[in-house]
């Protein structure tokens, strides 16, 4: 009993900390501020922004019912193991195990506390150096992020995808919708590479190819980014499609460039013109808005005196399928042999060892191990 009883004092003691520095006490109170306004007698006067504080409201009632739910439950069953009584001992060492289940899912959730972490994501992935064997990789990890996806409830939406010559695809661009979609997949922006025997080179011989990974917040509306239709460059084209009736006959899909950054965003799966336009907008929004983030992090890393692009280097992770199997994340050295289920979208274990170091302040310079491999 007493073994119990340390143990849930431990996980007390977690869970206050945990609490503290979420400022579950403040969102508390934010909630009752926002629950005040919705009492107002002209609060739907704005039908828009009433909408948006009755979700504010609601994400912030859940998070803190659900914080302190977890910290009762832990109060209650600590109190009945400090009464000592040996006939309660089978029924609390299974409340423990399951408050330990519970304190462990919590912990990783405060370290997806970013200020976009809880939104839907925009991911991009185009193919690198090595031609036919690096688009066939992209496509690839298109399959690994799908599978990931849907193992996980998310829902995945293809907004853009280019088809490589001959094989795999030279780009693809996918809104992945679900909470901490975004949180989870920071992870995965990058350079990936894959070393193995190249299915297209008859000479059976090995290949390193490499895709990028780009990640953004899909805030749409609420996204706050000034854009001149001056510096933009429009152009309208027919979307590509699998033949016959899936093919457009008209000039539906839209690529907008965005002249003084450079950034080019595409979109087709939408059913018009105008429709493809006005989601091109949103992703061009999206990356200006996380371009300029990283820029103010990095100024204010800068001002700090820390090396910023520690954690980056020309690979974040290598799938090696020859002369032996493994994936390897170089940031973190968290490492899989079996690169089947990783392929198959077994990537949570990585993205929680990355969520780990970036908390902890763990990461191992990539330049350093991408030679191990």
């Amino acid at each position: 009993m007493e073994s119990l009883i340390t143990t849930l004092e431990g996980m007390k003691t977690e869970i206050d900390g945990l609490m503290q520095r979420l400022d579950i006490e403040g969102k508390r109170q934010r909630a009752e501020q926002l629950e005040a306004q919705a009492a107002a007698p002209d609060f739907w006067s704005n039908p828009d922004a009433a909408q948006k504080t009755m979700q504010d409201m609601s994400k912030l009632k859940a998070e803190v019912d659900h914080w302190r739910g977890v910290a009762s439950h832990l109060d209650d069953v600590l109190e009945l193991a400090q009464m000592e009584d040996e006939s309660l001992d089978a029924e609390l060492t299974q409340e423990v195990e399951t408050l330990k289940a519970s304190v462990e899912r919590l912990s990783l959730q405060t370290m997806l506390s970013g200020p976009y972490d809880s939104e839907p994501a925009i991911l991009g992935i185009h193919a690198g150096a090595g031609g036919t064997d690096s688009q066939d990789w992209a496509q690839m990890l298109e399959r690994m992020y799908l599978r990931w996806a849907e193992d996980n409830g998310y829902k995945v939406e293809v907004l853009e995808r280019m088809e490589g010559e001959e094989a795999g695809v030279k780009s693809v661009t996918m809104s992945i919708k679900g909470d901490y979609a975004y949180g989870y997949l920071q992870s995965e922006q990058g350079v990936h590479r894959l070393v193995r025997i190249s299915p297209f080179d008859a000479a059976k011989r090995r290949h390193t190819s490499f895709v990028k990974v780009e990640l953004w917040p899909d805030i749409q509306g609420n996204i706050q980014v000034d854009v001149n239709e001056k510096d933009l460059k429009i152009e309208t084209y027919r979307s590509s499609g699998a033949g016959g009736q899936n093919v457009q006959k008209n000039e539906t899909a839209v690529r907008i460039t965005h002249l003084p950054s450079g950034v080019v965003v595409q979109c087709q799966n939408q059913r018009s013109m105008t429709q493809n336009r006005e989601r091109a907008m949103q992703i061009l929004k999206a990356r200006l808005f996380e371009l300029e983030r990283k820029k103010r992090d990095v100024e204010l890393a800068s001002l700090k005196g820390e090396n910023v692009n520690a954690e980056w280097g020309n690979q974040i992770r290598s799938y090696v399928l020859h002369p032996y199997h493994v994936v390897k994340d170089h940031r973190t050295g968290y490492e899989d042999g079996n690169t089947d289920a990783v392929l198959n979208g077994r990537l949570t274990p990585f993205m929680e060892a990355y969520l780990r170091a970036n908390v902890n302040g763990g990461f191992v310079p990539a330049a350093a191990e991408a030679d191990d491999l």
